[in-house]
């Protein structure tokens, strides 16, 4: 348990550009500051209280008031708060720091004193309520050790880690213990308690009446609720707007990263349980390699780098990191169980919400991976028709009936890889010559109705139409198409319904679901295959696609996917034409899931050319491999922001291709595709 002096210390201004000088706005007889300071010296623990404001004339009203009011106020500059908070530390000697804003009136001790206790008990670096946020924004409050603020104050450089005093806590958590207060009643957090604005000063004078300064939580929830002040608003605006502001900071610390995996290589072959995400596909060793968290549509890996995520987990994660509604019902259900020796009602429940949106789903069952659906899919096509050959075209998971089609079919024995024939996209000759050499012995055509290739007028009617007249069932592998596309997927969006459908990825926002789907009359065949999982009806996956589907359809999701992958596309496409590349370097697909393509070059191999890229954009803060994966929390900023990176790192790759040299002249080893062409 950690002991010594604890202080709360708020910071404070006068400067604020939507409400100036509110702090020392009149609340009911006292000013917002005098609530504030209130409620932190009734905080269980809390020894001594001080305000941190600026050394700018501005602020010499509110250092005044310290003085009439008899409370410490420490100065420094305007915009590095966390020097001020490291100042504040030193004169008053806090051994603990907790960090309160000023603008929050209707700060409830219980709660500031649970975050310290959090802190203390647990022997934390760092511990808050915000990470995620979860209370109402008003109820904010952070608590550290002086230690950790004195390494913050000398290794944080961005502005927004010095002007916001904790994201360097948080943005490299691999180097901090931390702890977050969880709110017990759920769908607060977008509630407004704060005064930034005059509507908000205004709401506040009329809960004010109503509350002692630092009342019981509850309390303020009722008053607040009796004056119907709990409007959903965006949260943090200042710390989003300092982001945003910020220039490309550099990503050039990957000590830890290669340590790490120096470590994995000893008991994981390829390091990683993925082979698209281990080393082997990044420009190892000037890359990231492992990662500690991630918020809305942004990572931060082992060695406190940023980036903005567009393989956000190679695209399972729909919503974005760290999704209020998802991770809420996530914590409902683990309160419950995770898994029962009975099917959860959740089983029948997410059934039917997929019933609701997938065109070609009247049952379902579940499975945890894209491979299970697919391989599921498949052998129910081959006993309802009594075939064994299947006809393949696209990606369709790592198992053998598949899998021994590609080059990475080491394994798989012979007689099973005679069952696989893969053909090209948008090629109906090409099928229907794979359905005659196989005459009466093929179960399904299996696709991607879509990849990199928009389907061609009547293509996939015409496949569906193809396969029928051979006896053969039509899957729809949807594992990433599926909510994406569409809320019901490409089938809805091309209108054309398959007999079968494996679903996955986005569908629990990353958590570990799939499931097949299709009319009754062909599911009731899953009553005779083998089709079972000990996991399948695992609650915390089915909690997590409940909420996802739901706010799938409620938000639009797919629509505002198009909508950003449009504006990426077209300013992206615009900085490639900008450097006459315009052939070698391209976008393909659908704008929510364009693929990056890189064609030869005269004077370098496509993998060399890409190979820089990637590097060169991981370096500008921008995590990208082979495509743009959209995800709802990328925001404008995120678009700017690999905007921006493409603007830095086309003319490079332009000039290195000029120069003949391109691969030799790579400080890594040129990154080889996972599938090798035959």
């Amino acid at each position: 348990m950690l002991n010594g002096h604890v202080v709360a210390v708020v910071q404070a201004r006068m400067s604020s550009s939507r409400l100036p000088g509110k702090v020392l706005e009149d609340l009911d007889g006292r000013p917002v500051i005098g609530w504030v300071a209130t409620a932190a010296a009734a905080i269980p623990g809390v020894e001594q209280v001080a305000i941190a404001t600026s050394d700018q004339e501005s602020d010499d009203p509110l250092a005044a008031w310290c003085r009439e009011s008899g409370i410490a106020c420490v100065r420094g500059p305007l915009d590095d708060v966390l020097a001020r908070y490291h100042g504040a530390a030193r004169e008053t000697g806090a051994d603990i720091v907790l960090r309160l804003t000023a603008d929050c009136p209707f700060l409830d001790p219980t709660i500031a004193g649970q975050v310290l206790a959090l802190l203390q008990l647990q022997g934390a670096d760092y511990a808050t309520n915000t990470q995620p946020p979860t209370w109402p924004d008003g109820l904010d409050c952070e608590a550290f050790t002086a230690a950790a603020l004195d390494r913050a104050a000398a290794e944080a450089t961005r502005p927004s880690e010095r002007e916001h005093v904790t994201p360097y806590f948080y943005n490299n958590r691999q180097a901090f213990r931390m702890a977050n207060l969880r709110c017990p009643i759920p769908d607060l957090e977008g509630h407004r308690w704060t005064v930034d604005d005059p509507e908000d000063l205004a709401r506040a004078r009329r809960m004010a009446p109503a509350l002692e300064p630092g009342p019981a939580f509850t309390r303020t929830l009722r008053a607040a609720q009796a004056v119907q002040a709990l409007p959903q608003a965006a949260r943090n605006e200042g710390f989003t707007l300092s982001v945003a502001r910020e220039p490309l900071v550099p990503s050039t610390r990957f000590e830890r990263s290669n340590r790490m995996l120096e470590t994995a290589l000893r008991r994981i072959p390829i390091g990683s349980q993925t082979f698209s995400k281990s080393h082997m596909q990044v420009p190892a060793p000037e890359a990231p390699q492992f990662v500690t968290h991630g918020r809305g549509g942004r990572i931060w890996d082992v060695d406190g780098n940023e980036y903005v995520d567009m393989m956000m987990s190679l695209l399972p994660v729909l919503l974005g990191y760290a999704d209020a509604e998802v991770d809420a019902a996530i914590v409902e259900q683990l309160d419950k169980g995770i898994i029962f020796s009975m099917p959860s009602p959740l089983e029948a429940e997410v059934a039917e919400l997929i019933a609701e949106t997938i065109p070609s789903a009247e049952q379902v069952r579940f499975g945890k991976n894209g491979s299970d659906a697919t391989a599921g899919a498949v052998r129910l096509a081959r006993a309802i028709t009594g075939r064994d050959h299947v006809i393949a075209c696209g990606y369709h998971g790592w198992q053998d009936w598949y899998i021994g089609g590609t080059t990475r079919n080491a394994g798989v024995p012979q007689a099973v890889r005679d069952l696989i024939r893969m053909v090209p996209y948008n090629d109906l000759a090409a099928l229907e010559q794979a359905l005659e050499t196989n005459r009466d012995q093929v179960a399904a055509v299996i696709m991607e109705p879509m990849n990199v290739a928009w389907p061609r007028d009547g293509y996939l009617a015409g496949v569906r139409d193809l396969a029928h007249r051979h006896g053969a069932l039509l899957i729809f592998d949807e594992i990433i198409t599926g909510f994406r596309f569409a809320a019901g997927g490409a089938q809805e969006l091309f209108g054309v319904t398959p007999d079968l459908t494996a679903l996955g990825k986005g569908m629990a926002n990353g958590m570990p679901l799939s499931a097949v789907v299709g009319p009754a009359d062909l599911m009731k065949t899953a009553e005779e295959i083998f089709f079972s999982f000990t996991a399948g009806g695992e609650a915390l996956s089915l909690a997590a696609a409940k909420a996802t589907i739901a706010k799938v359809r409620a938000a639009d999701v797919p629509t505002d996917l198009d909508r950003k992958g449009q504006i990426l596309t077209e300013a992206v496409e615009a900085e490639i034409a900008a450097n006459d590349l315009t052939g070698t370097i391209g976008l393909a697909g659908h704008p929510c899931w364009k693929i990056l393509t890189v064609q030869d070059h005269e004077k370098a191999r496509k993998e060399a050319i890409k190979t820089l890229l990637i590097k060169e954009m991981m370096v500008r803060g921008i995590l990208v491999n082979a495509s743009h994966n959209l995800c709802f929390a990328h925001d404008r900023a995120d678009l700017e922001r690999v905007t921006a990176a493409y603007r830095d790192v086309l003319p490079i790759v332009a000039d290195e291709l000029s120069t003949g040299r391109l691969e030799e002249r790579l400080s890594c080893p040129v990154i080889e595709p996972v599938f090798r062409v035959r």
